[in-house]
């Protein structure tokens, strides 16, 4: 991977690690939404996922030692807009500034990191154990920031 063209991302199962928050919910929601509309997501023990990814064929995702993994002080989101050549959209440019620093504890980078922060603790407890639940809720936090950053972050 990366695998950029469409008859080679489409379909695909992406694995991560289980116990998913800020980028492994922000990368799904970018998998989904502008790579790989019928992605479907496996949530492995740490471990797992490099043996899972063998076994079944699975792109890996935001864990040490795979390509779609954080970069120096640059999260999975910020490598997989880059790889895939969706870095220049403003509004998930700016998006990725603001998962990167609710991410990796830097809310100094972007004013909506702390609350991008605090929303996910939120949601990570509602969900409990359920990534497949928190992905669902948390696709529509995302869904809701980028519209705001395309439509109305004026305002």
């Amino acid at each position: 991977m990366p695998a950029t063209s469409e008859a080679r991302v489409v379909g695909r199962t992406w694995v991560t690690r289980k116990g998913v928050h800020v980028d492994r919910i922000a990368s799904a929601w970018l998998i989904r939404r502008f790579i790989d509309p019928q992605a479907r997501f496996l949530f492995v023990d740490p471990p797992q996922v490099a043996e899972v990814a063998r076994e079944t064929g699975a792109v890996p995702f935001d864990i040490e030692g795979v390509e779609l993994s954080h970069v120096g002080e640059r999260c999975s989101f910020d490598t997989i807009l880059k790889l895939f050549d969706i870095e220049g959209e403003p509004s998930l440019a700016r998006l990725a500034l603001i998962v990167r620093g609710a991410d990796t504890a830097r809310p100094d980078l972007a004013p909506e990191a702390a609350g991008l922060h605090a929303v996910s603790l939120g949601l990570s407890e509602l969900a409990g154990d359920d990534d497949h639940g928190l992905l669902q809720r948390g696709f529509a936090v995302y869904d809701a920031l980028f519209a705001w950053l395309r439509f109305a972050s004026s305002e």
